[in-house]
């Protein structure tokens, strides 16, 4: 018996690789936007990382620069964290290639502009709205072709 693997084309998995990895290094990118809003606006969270940078700062949850990185940054973990699994389900579907890739690159590209116009460089509605179902729209496709092709 075959495996589902072996129908897997070179090519869409490559980009699939590809733009996963460039996803998780955006994620990864978060973190470090955090502690630059955090410092640059002297709003920590905890005491002691207050303390470390003057001994009169107290902790403060409420800076509304702080809270809109973090917010784009759970964002990310509830769309992208979906993309990685239905995006390889996706490809033992055996979509044609240039669908496939473009869809990937979609999501990607969609998911940095989203965290571009909302925590970085602030756009108003409706950029981060478009931004967002420039995303959401290829991975719920993916999602019901995945669920389509293996429907029993």
């Amino acid at each position: 018996m075959a495996s589902p693997f072996d129908a897997i084309n070179p090519d869409s998995y490559k980009a699939y690789v590809f733009w996963s990895a460039v996803l998780v290094a955006k994620i990864l990118l978060m973190a470090p936007l955090t502690a630059l809003q955090r410092f640059k606006n002297k709003a920590f969270a905890n005491p002691e990382d207050a303390s470390a940078v003057s001994k009169k700062l107290k902790p403060k949850l409420d800076d509304p620069d702080v809270e809109r990185v973090r917010r784009a940054h759970l964002n990310d973990l509830e769309n992208i964290l979906p993309f990685f699994v239905i995006g390889f389900l996706y490809l033992l579907t055996n979509p044609a290639p240039f669908m496939a890739i473009n869809l990937f690159r979609a999501v990607a590209v969609s998911r940095i502009l989203h965290t571009l116009v909302y925590a970085v460089v602030v756009v108003p509605q409706p950029a981060r709205f478009l931004a967002f179902m420039g995303a959401m729209v290829p991975t719920a496709y993916m999602a019901l072709q995945t669920i389509l092709y293996f429907m029993v």
